[in-house]
This record gives C-alpha cells, structure tokens and sequence, in this order.
C-alpha cells in the first residue's frame, strides 16, 4: 500500500533548497526585515507576472481582499456580491468593511459563481462583485465585467487560489478592478508563513491601499486613514521571489496529473471536474463529487490516499453568517457541493505512480 499525502511541498522545496536558504541569508544578512528590497523587488516582478501594473504587498489573502473594499470606500449599508460557494475568507473581507456579503449561486459544473443569477442579486446598494477563481479555474469574466459596466460596480478577484491561470491569455490579477491573491503555504505559489497581495492597474487604488495596510501612513508619522498592520514582509518577499520564477512549470506538472485523472478515472460514482474553454486551470485542488463522500473518503484513506473537503459546510449556515438569518435550501448548489465535494491529492512532487496508484483505487471502489 501506498501513503499519499492530501498535500506536500517537499520534492518543491527540495529541488530549490539552495535559493531559499540564499535568500533568507541575503535578507538575514542585510538586517532589514519590513518594507525593504525584497519586498519592493518581488511586488515588481509579480506585478510583471500578472499583466498588471501595480502590487502591494499585504499579510494574507483576506486582508488584500479587505484593504481593496476599503480603498474603495465600500463600507457600512453597502453590498458585495460573492459566490455562496466559496472559502469563507471572501464573506468576512465583506464583512470586515461592515457592508453585507450577498450570495449568489455556482455552477455545479464549474464551482464557480453563475454570471446568469448575478443580476438578479444586484440592487442600489450593491458596490461590487466578487469574482472567486475557485480551485484555480478563472470565472466568467466577460459576463461579469459586463454586468459591473452596466451598474456601475467595481469587479474584485479572488485570486488566492489562481495563481498563474489566464482566461483569454491573461492571467489572473489582471482581469478585473483588483485582485487579491493569498501566499498561505499550500497555494501555487505559497510562502513559508503567510502573505498577500493585492494587484491592480489603479495606482489610486495601490497608494490606498498600501497606506490602509500600514497604520494608514502615506508617509513615517503621518497618517491620512484609520488603517491597520498588513505588511508582507522581506524574509516572505525573498523566499517568493524565488518561488516566482518556478511557478508555471509546477502549474504545467499539475495540469499533467489533472489530465491524467480527468482521462483515466472511470468511476460511475464520480464526477469528475470541467475545464471550461478559453482559460487554463492551475489546480490548485482537484475537486471531484460523489454521493457516498463518506464512504469513499474512508476507502481512500484505508487505502493511504489522503482527501479533505472544500467546504462541508457552505457559508451562510456557518454560525458566524447566522445574523443574516439564511435557512437552509436557499443556496441548493452550494449545499449539494458542500455536500458532495472531496479533493483528491494534487500537487507538484506526485510520482506517476502514485498517480497511478490514486485512479487505480478510484476505479475499483464499488
């Protein structure tokens, strides 16, 4: 029997040891350690990456989604439009700026939100849509950037799971108002600790937001906004510098396992995920649904192959969304995913036969 971990960075950071230890030793070295080179040099080279003009360094995913509400004003009495299907990160950035998250249903197909049920969602206090690239597919783009251009909304990506997707040839980062990316360790492109970015075409938005992450300060004492303490920082910045530069061949050998399992798990029970035309997906997780999760959750593991589930509970029947008094079988799609969805290993560092191995078990499960 074999034992797969759900996840592992080890063949990853093995194969750039050498790098990572050299660039902690230059940060180490330089004794500067918040808002220096580093940090400076990667939001470049990120920026570059993405297709888009600016990046701001940030503390994780949810304080970038965070700092670009509020650079945008949005706040109290206001609505954002977010996935009911989702990390709950999305809904508390939201929440955080103290305007209300309002749910609008996926596609079963895709994990990813509708763009044909936006509308219907949208009212005179809605601001802007959230567009999640769930598990590393972009969204409809085009579909949502027309509904925002035809209200007037702001379009904010969910990146933290898409690094390095293109929809259309662009990446991610790129495609909407602004995006917010996470560096959390499993990600694509994962730190060793956590981090955020936040990338845009809007320098407004990029001095605001930088300023908004650092107690509000434009410049050393001099403070313009309430702000808080969202600062990537230069050991982080280094070692994602180095990371960076690797990032599509790990993306390519993901999509390599992905064919694999799309083209050779044969399974009744299973429903595989889509790939919808005119993008790339990165699979950050391969997401697969069956009816008898639980029973072959414990299958796979009894068999040394780890799982998890993204999200078994969905987000309005969490306790924290409670106030907004959400009864269960609002949100049907989300429900059946949260039900139904199990994520089977996918990362850089699997061998061909432990991919292999991984279908072989799927296929024989009755």
């Amino acid at each position: 029997m074999m034992n797969i971990p759900f996840a592992s960075v080890e063949v990853m950071h093995k194969e750039i040891e050498e790098e990572m230890l050299a660039a902690f030793k230059r940060v180490y070295d330089n004794n500067w350690f918040i808002q220096g080179k580093e940090v400076s040099e990667f939001e470049k080279e990120f920026a570059a990456y993405c297709g888009a003009s600016y990046c701001v360094g940030c503390g994780n995913g949810l304080d970038a989604l965070y700092l670009i509400l509020r650079a945008y004003g949005i706040g109290a009495g206001d609505e954002v439009i977010v996935p009911s299907n989702t990390y709950i990160a999305t809904a508390l950035a939201v929440s955080y700026t103290g305007a209300k998250p309002v749910f609008v249903e996926p596609c079963l197909y895709s994990f990813n939100i509708n763009p044909s049920l936006i509308e219907a969602a949208i009212t005179p206090n809605t601001k802007a849509i959230m567009a999640v690239h769930l598990y590393g597919q972009p969204a409809d783009m085009d579909e949502i950037k027309e509904l925002a251009k035809k209200y007037n909304l702001k379009v904010i990506e969910d990146s933290a799971q898409a690094h390095g997707a293109l929809y259309k040839n662009n990446h991610t980062g790129s495609l909407g108002d602004a995006a917010g990316f996470s560096f959390y360790p499993g990600k694509n492109l994962g730190a060793l600790g956590d981090g955020g970015a936040i990338v845009t075409n809007d320098k407004e938005l990029a001095d605001k937001c930088r300023a908004l992450g650092n107690y509000g300060s434009d410049y050393k004492y001099h403070h313009i906004y309430k702000g808080n303490n969202s600062r990537l920082d230069e050991v982080q910045a280094a070692l994602l510098r180095v990371k960076l530069r690797s990032l599509d061949v790990w993306n390519e050998r993901r999509n390599e396992i992905a064919k694999r399992f799309i083209n050779e798990i044969d399974n009744d029970e299973i429903v595989l995920p889509v790939t919808l035309p005119e993008r790339t997906h990165v699979y950050h997780i391969f997401g697969i649904r069956c009816e008898r999760r639980g029973e072959l959750e414990r299958y796979l593991s009894e068999n040394g192959i780890g799982t998890n589930k993204h999200y078994p509970i969905p987000m309005h029947m969490q306790g924290a969304y409670a106030d907004l008094n959400i009864p269960e079988g609002t949100y049907p799609i989300a429900e059946e995913i949260s039900r139904t969805e199990l994520s089977i290993p996918m990362y850089y560092g699997m061998t061909e036969d432990e991919v292999s191995y991984i279908i072989d078990k799927i296929n024989s499960w009755k």
